[in-house]
């Protein structure tokens, strides 16, 4: 079994209100959700309304496939013209971990 993570700190462009930079996040998240069957929510930066932190993870009995749908996800948040991505990090965790 494989686990991986990917967190995003993202930069909100033209965003004024913590309403408007809930129409950007939410969208984020439930795209990767849906496109990617992945874990995703918002789990930082939220009493600032031009950042967030967006973590997501994944399971996978399969290391690569694992890699490809981490990498397939952080094209996805970096090709969004909303947001600047300013920093990913990413963590796997596979079968020899204890």
């Amino acid at each position: 079994m494989y686990v991986g993570t990917l967190s995003f700190d993202l930069l909100l462009g033209d965003v004024r209100s913590l309403k408007e930079k809930r129409s950007v996040v939410r969208p984020i998240v439930a795209e990767l959700h849906r496109k990617f069957a992945v874990s995703a929510a918002e789990v930082g930066d939220q009493d600032l309304y031009r950042r967030a932190q967006i973590a997501l993870a994944m399971v996978s009995g399969d290391a690569g496939h694992l890699r490809e749908v981490l990498d397939r996800c952080e094209r996805l948040v970096a090709a969004r013209p909303e947001v600047e991505l300013l920093s990913v990090r990413r963590r796997f965790h596979g079968g020899d971990d204890e």
